[in-house]
């Protein structure tokens, strides 16, 4: 039977040999083409949902999906603000995908797209997280109930490994 070698453990990549934190260095990384996707669900009590769905996703302060697009697509051009280490990235594309799952369910899907040396995973996590707050703030005036979570990377693709599936397209 032929023995593979044992698998490194992982280490964290934010952290000096001194312990401290510091960001990568990816000066000698390729720059390729990446692509992220991540999700963040937001629920609501029933009467909240029936409500919303009534209205067809309009509040008092608007169209609450249109309103939570651009609050995700900025967060998404901002991250490197947000997250201390996290790299200023050119951006090539953003698709941001708001549906229904269920009755009492939102599930909102951000995909960033760039060509660079590192990847866009926490700017795809950011764009999704930042329009279920968005979400929950335009919301909020009907409950204090309203749930948001898990946001939770749903695939990569570019870098040293793939990871999971890129469903959503960006235009």
């Amino acid at each position: 039977m032929a023995r593979t070698k044992p698998k490194a453990p992982a280490a964290l990549t934010h952290i000096d040999a001194a312990g401290r934190p510091t960001m990568v260095d990816v000066s000698a990384k390729a720059t390729t083409a990446r692509v992220a996707s991540a999700e963040c669900r937001v629920r609501f009590p029933a009467d909240v949902a029936t409500q919303l769905h009534a209205n067809g996703l309009k509040s008092a302060k608007g169209g609450i999906v249109d309103t939570a697009i651009i609050a995700g697509t900025m967060a998404v051009k901002r991250t490197h603000e947000l997250i201390p280490f996290c790299h200023p990235l050119p951006i090539d594309g953003i698709a941001i995908a708001i549906d229904w799952q269920g009755e009492r369910e939102l599930r909102i899907e951000c995909t960033v797209k760039t060509t660079h040396r590192t990847g866009v995973e926490m700017e795809a996590l950011t764009g999704a997280a930042i329009a279920a707050l968005t979400v929950y703030d335009m919301c909020k005036a009907l409950s204090h109930a309203i749930v948001l979570g898990p946001a939770k990377l749903v695939g990569k693709r570019g870098g040293k490994r793939d990871v999971g599936s890129i469903a959503g397209g960006v235009r």
